[in-house]
């Protein structure tokens, strides 16, 4: 049973978004999917609550920032939100349970200082297999000086860069109706955003 975590210790970079897309992708390939929500905000329980009858199920189980628990029974794919500040116990707990590890990150000096302190911390924690570490880079515009600074400093990482999302309302007008991408018919509106989540979707089915 993958587990995958998505884990950053800053607040607002996209954790939800990539938690709950990632969540989207194995159940539309079919799979029993728990998504826990460790996160005060409680903002993929909130998307759950949205999510149209009709979509491919998504589950959840009772999770919080004071207890990382086991999901039932009959789950085949687990997906972990974690909340900003994630450190000691918890973090250990969390890296136990991982199979593979998303850290999200912006074009942004802030956002690259709390990112390069927590994959020092991961670097130092025994359970963390580096091989299982990947980056996604969220809400990037490719046009920019800090698009620029986002991709030297991934580069000075030496973990694998998967993808470079774009910054657009189309993940907003998604999380509103409680989908994802993987949700809705193709078209030419989310084309663009989807061959930006193939080598994501890749990378969790090796």
């Amino acid at each position: 049973m993958p587990v995958v975590v998505i884990a950053n210790p800053k607040g607002g970079v996209g954790k939800s978004t990539l938690a709950t897309h990632v969540a989207g992708y194995f159940a539309s390939r079919g799979h029993a999917v728990m998504l826990g929500d460790a996160d005060r905000q409680q903002s993929s329980r909130l998307w759950l609550g949205l999510r149209p009858p009709l979509a491919a199920p998504i589950q959840t189980w009772d999770i919080n920032a004071d207890l990382i628990a086991r999901p039932p029974r009959g789950t085949t794919h687990v997906v972990v939100d974690t909340p900003a500040g994630l450190h000691g116990w918890r973090f250990k707990d969390v890296m136990k349970m991982a199979d593979k590890v998303i850290v999200p990150v912006q074009p942004s000096v802030f956002d690259i200082f709390a990112t390069r302190a927590f994959l020092d911390d991961l670097a130092a924690n025994k359970h963390a297999d580096k091989s299982k570490i990947a980056l996604v880079g969220m809400r990037v515009d490719a046009r920019t000086i800090a698009a620029d600074k986002l991709h030297a400093f991934i580069d000075s990482t030496g973990l694998p860069v998967l993808s470079y999302l774009r910054d657009t309302q189309n993940y907003v007008h998604l999380a509103a109706h409680g989908l994802t991408l993987f949700d809705v018919p193709p078209s030419a509106r989310f084309e663009k955003d989807l061959e930006q989540w193939q080598p994501i979707c890749q990378w969790l089915d090796a």
